[in-house]
């Protein structure tokens, strides 16, 4: 039992709630500040009993995503009062109604966006995808619902430490897949950053403590070398009467990870790991030109990359960012990435949607494409009626994209996402162009409506009044607008299809004695492995599933292990998961042993990612191959565990070593006589190590392989590929999955 220090504890919440009033000082007017503490009041009182995972007094949560509202993102008095009062109706008997009376209905509408739908979920749907559904139908409503949840999972991120690991994976997990891209689509950068180094902080531990370790090592290097970089420039600019401010600091340690990741280089390879930032005091009809007076002078004393030259001031990206990148090289050779932006531009950066408000003009309108997104959400929220976790896909795809700049015959520019084509930029003009599209003219040459457009392109589209969209066209577009438009168009002929199939699967199962239920037919959708029950009927419907086929799926239900069907029937979630394994082995077991259990409980290992012992995983139940085991860095990992979370179990691996798993390595190196002789001796050599495959390819002497084995475990793994980077020639020695 904690001993609490109740005095203690009293001084140190009065002494939060009153760094949030300092901080929130510059905001408030008049009558504000007692609003605020009414709300606080009511939190104190309602969460007064609680106490955080880490023992804390509950109360601090609230204060702290408050905090986080008025000083990180910007917020005003509304947001304060709703961060303070956002778990009350969740967690106590305060009603929404409540809420209402004591603080308006605007108060009322936020919490409201922010209090998760409870109750029981038909098995198979996501009671996460749901609850992000409700939440972003009041994002059309209310922006500061998404901004105050973003600081909510911040908080809880900061604080995640005291969590158990199954936890963190999933809370890590959601926040990656969902939180920062929303993050980085509402422009709050900083908060974006510092979310995906927390999820590779749970998620990948070690990789996370070995960049954050190696970028303290070179700290004093690093700050040395921005010192002697900017001299010059501080002097020049100095000289020229600019009024600045110039920032070094490292890139963010997930950005280094990925750029490691996505490279297959070492952190020591990553070239640019810091970026340098000039922040200039300047008028707002001056500052286009002030930035690129400033380019000039940095390009006096470092060569630029040309290739590395971004302009977000002509410009500036569809969530408000402006600001002016490029690359250059430094005196000892080392690439240094300079961004070049006015304080205004820098506000907006660093808080993103609030300040894009400050900033409107006169007639209240804001030239940021953040108010097109909103209204593109709002249109894409009215019309999907189909599950919660596909929206939730077509919802992503529009959080984390690049941009491309192309014009219309008359000129006009329109920013579509990354790796549009001539079909969205049609749809993106007006439906009805879009519905009747059979062509383009990209830059007067004749294109497939399929092409993807490229930065400067100016578009004409052909139209045909006996065109239909079809069902191809949804691999053919990327915005939302588009695919939300061709939905509804295929939708009506869908529906017919689909009554027709689900007429003809009614008649097939009542031949086969099978009762027609949601149970059955959650097995056949899972068995021809479609996403939806709808899906399977429509293709039945047109033909492309034969109905003939369902007796397949009689058999093989039938040939399936009884003991996997009776494990099936009990463990649907991780609660009832916990209770199985206890009743089976005893109160102290509540997760799975990977190598002991296989009496007790069916699971398989997923081939999306060949876990093998000593690699950090989790049990997932599926529907119908009882569980399978992930790795945790698995490239489905982020999807199961965001919008599947009550399906995940904690596992881990026995320290038994008779089993062997398959594990793939890529080998790139460079090619002399007897290479392959020498690799295969190594792998031999290697106690019990079994190969499966190896294939190489050799060309301008540049050696690549590929080789399958199999291994005990990630330890067993590890020293084989040191023993293999060893070899002469072999520059590089990577698994994959």
């Amino acid at each position: 039992m904690i001993q609490v220090d109740v005095e203690e504890e009293r001084k140190e919440i009065l002494k939060r709630y009153r760094r949030l009033l300092r901080h929130a000082k510059p905001v408030l007017k008049p009558g504000d500040a007692k609003f605020i503490k009414q709300a606080f009041n009511v939190s104190l009182e309602a969460h007064k009993d609680m106490r955080r995972k880490s023992g804390e007094p509950y109360i601090y949560h609230p204060l702290e995503v408050a905090l986080i509202c008025v000083e990180e993102i910007g917020l005003g008095t509304t947001s304060i009062v709703a961060a303070l009062l956002h778990d009350v109706v969740e967690d106590t008997d305060w009603e929404l109604e409540d809420i209402e009376r004591e603080f308006g209905p605007k108060v009322m509408t936020i919490i409201d966006g922010l209090t998760k739908i409870s109750g029981v979920f038909e098995y198979g749907s996501s009671q996460q995808a749901e609850n992000f559904r409700k939440m972003l139908l009041t994002l059309s409503d209310d922006v500061r619902v998404i901004l105050i949840k973003i600081a909510d999972r911040l908080n809880n991120m900061r604080t995640l430490g005291s969590m158990p690991r199954h936890k963190q994976l999933k809370i890590s997990s959601e926040t990656m897949y969902l939180y920062a891209p929303l993050a980085h689509r509402l422009g709050l950068y900083a908060i974006k950053s510092e979310l995906e180094d927390l999820y590779l902080k749970y998620t990948d531990t070690d990789t996370y403590k070995d960049i954050v370790d190696k970028i303290n090592e070179s700290k004093s290097y690093r700050n040395k070398f921005i010192k002697s970089f900017i001299q010059p420039i501080e002097e020049e600019l100095t000289r020229q009467g600019f009024r600045f401010s110039i920032k070094g600091r490292p890139k963010s340690v997930y950005s280094i990870y990925n750029k490691m990741k996505k490279q297959g280089i070492p952190f020591e390879e990553v070239y640019d790991l810091f970026a340098i930032r000039i922040i200039l005091e300047s008028e707002l009809e001056s500052e286009k030109a002030d930035c690129w007076q400033v380019y000039s002078i940095v390009t006096d004393f470092y060569k630029p990359n040309p290739d590395r030259l971004r302009d977000w001031i002509s410009t500036p990206r569809s969530n408000g960012y402006e600001s002016l990148h490029t690359t250059v090289m430094s005196n000892t050779g080392q690439w240094v990435e300079v961004q070049i932006r006015t304080d205004r531009m820098d506000e907006i950066a660093e808080r993103g949607y609030a300040a894009h408000w400050k900033y409107k003009d006169s007639s209240g309108k804001s030239n940021s494409g953040l108010d097109d997104w909103i209204t593109q959400v709002r249109s894409m929220l009215e019309s999907n009626d189909g599950n919660a976790i596909e929206f939730m896909d077509d919802f992503r795809g529009n959080l984390f994209h690049e941009e491309v700049f192309v014009f219309t015959p008359k000129g006009d520019l329109k920013v579509l996402p990354f790796g549009a084509s001539a079909l969205d930029f049609a749809f993106e003009i007006h439906t009805e162009i879009g519905a009747r599209c059979i062509g383009a003219k990209v830059n007067q040459k004749l294109v497939p409506i399929n092409q993807k457009l490229k930065n400067g392109d100016q578009v004409e589209i052909l139209t045909s009044s006996k065109q239909r969209p079809n069902e191809d066209w949804l691999n053919s577009v990327v915005t939302s607008r588009a695919k939300a438009k061709i939905k509804d168009a295929l939708r009506e002929e869908k529906k017919s299809a689909i009554l027709d199939g689900r007429e003809i699967v009614q008649r097939k199962l009542k031949q086969m004695k099978m009762d027609f239920n949601s149970e059955t037919i959650e097995k056949l959708r899972a068995y021809f492995e479609l996403k939806t029950a709808n899906e399977f009927y429509y293709r039945v419907g047109k033909g492309t599933i034969d109905p003939t086929s369902i007796k397949s799926f009689k058999d093989f239900k039938e040939n399936q292990k009884l003991k996997h069907k009776a494990i099936q029937e009990k463990v649907k979630d991780e609660s009832s998961f916990t209770k199985e394994i206890k009743s089976l082995k005893g109160p102290d077991h509540d997760q799975l042993l990977i190598g002991e259990d296989m009496d007790v409980v069916d699971y398989i290992l997923a081939k999306c990612c060949n876990p093998i012992p000593g690699d950090d995983v989790f049990g997932f139940v599926t529907v119908n191959e009882g569980i399978k085991i992930h790795r945790t860095s698995c490239p489905n990992a982020l999807e199961l565990l965001s919008n599947h979370g009550n399906r995940v179990i904690k596992a881990r691996w026995t320290s038994q070593k008779e089993i062997a798993f398959l594990a793939g390595l890529h080998i790139v190196g460079t090619d002399r006589v007897g290479l392959i002789n020498d690799v295969t001796k190594v792998i031999s050599n290697e106690l019990k190590v079994n190969m499966r495959s190896i294939t190489v390819d050799s060309d301008a002497g540049i050696f690549e392989g590929t080789i399958k084995l199999y291994v005990h475990s990630t330890e067993h793994l590890d020293k084989l590929m040191n023993n293999l980077s060893q070899v002469e020639g072999i520059i590089k020695v990577s698994r994959f999955d």
